[in-house]
């Protein structure tokens, strides 16, 4: 029998094996929830039915970047023109906690206007087909990954460019790009460092990675708090939750709970409040 003969067996064979296995590829229903967490292996979006977020108007410290995001957020879910967003700068600031809160508002204002999707770092890959299911859908989604960075080694930052612009597709018009990161382009110095000193020509090599950051329209950058702003995030969960503590013994004890953590951020503060909450046999919900 010769390999022209074996041809039709082997593309018949192909094709039984192919019905043969299980397709994991399961419709999404976007009316069921207002946010989706993307599993890549199964190629769906699985709701969520409580998204763990703090209220708009206990953040703190961050008002600038707060209305700026949700300026932009308002103008996508109207259907005008808004950039995709890069939220960088110092842990536990508020960052992701902006973007989660920033959602509610707007499905607050027009409910179910808004979707918003989490994409998890290592599965930045299969981007492509999150968008083709999100192309499909009619509904407007903020398209969510938190702490993004690349390694000296990954490559797939590549696939997050094309994606964000310059590629022919681009991203849908219903779709938006939010991420976080504690590193304003997105990896480390020292490999950018090394880009530059191991590079023929330095300064190309280094722009193919920094330029990445360069595709978010907008830039918010989120620094360390003050002592008098991390007081002040304290006390707005106290005053929120009706927690039963007077004013010097919430300064003293919080100053003492940022002081064992070695850094004030609305994390540390969050953090303090579940503990002082947790002392009065109060829950948080």
């Amino acid at each position: 029998m010769t390999d022209t003969d074996l041809e039709p067996l082997l593309q018949r064979i192909a094709e039984a094996l192919e019905r043969l296995s299980p397709d994991t590829r399961q419709d999404t229903d976007f009316s069921g929830s207002d946010a989706f967490v993307w599993q890549p292996q199964a190629e769906h979006l699985t709701p969520v039915a409580k998204v763990n977020r703090v209220a708009f108007a206990l953040l703190k410290g961050i008002e600038r970047q707060s209305e700026t995001l949700l300026a932009n957020t308002r103008q996508f879910a109207s259907g005008h023109a808004a950039n995709n967003a890069l939220l960088w700068g110092a842990r536990g600031t508020g960052k992701s906690s902006l973007v989660k809160a920033v959602h509610q508002v707007i499905n607050d204002e027009q409910p179910g206007s808004l979707i918003l999707v989490e994409i998890h770092r290592e599965d930045i890959p299969t981007l492509p087909r999150l968008l083709d299911i999100l192309h499909a859908s009619e509904r407007r989604a903020v398209l969510f990954c938190d702490d993004l960075s690349f390694d000296s080694d990954d490559s797939s930052y590549k696939s997050l460019k094309a994606v964000l612009e310059g590629g022919v597709e681009g991203r849908p018009d219903n779709v938006i790009f939010y991420a976080t990161s504690n590193r304003r382009h997105l990896m480390a110095r020292d490999m950018i460092e090394n880009e530059r000193s191991t590079a023929i020509n330095p300064a190309e090599a280094v722009e193919e990675k920094v330029s990445l950051s360069d595709r978010f329209g907008l830039w918010l950058g989120f620094h360390n708090l003050s002592q008098d702003t991390y007081f002040a995030i304290v006390k707005g969960y106290v005053d929120h939750y009706a927690l039963d503590i007077t004013d010097p013994d919430m300064r003293a004890q919080a100053l003492e709970w940022s002081m064992t953590r070695g850094a004030r951020s609305g994390r540390v503060a969050w953090q303090f409040i579940q503990d002082l909450a947790g002392k009065q046999g109060k829950g948080l919900n």
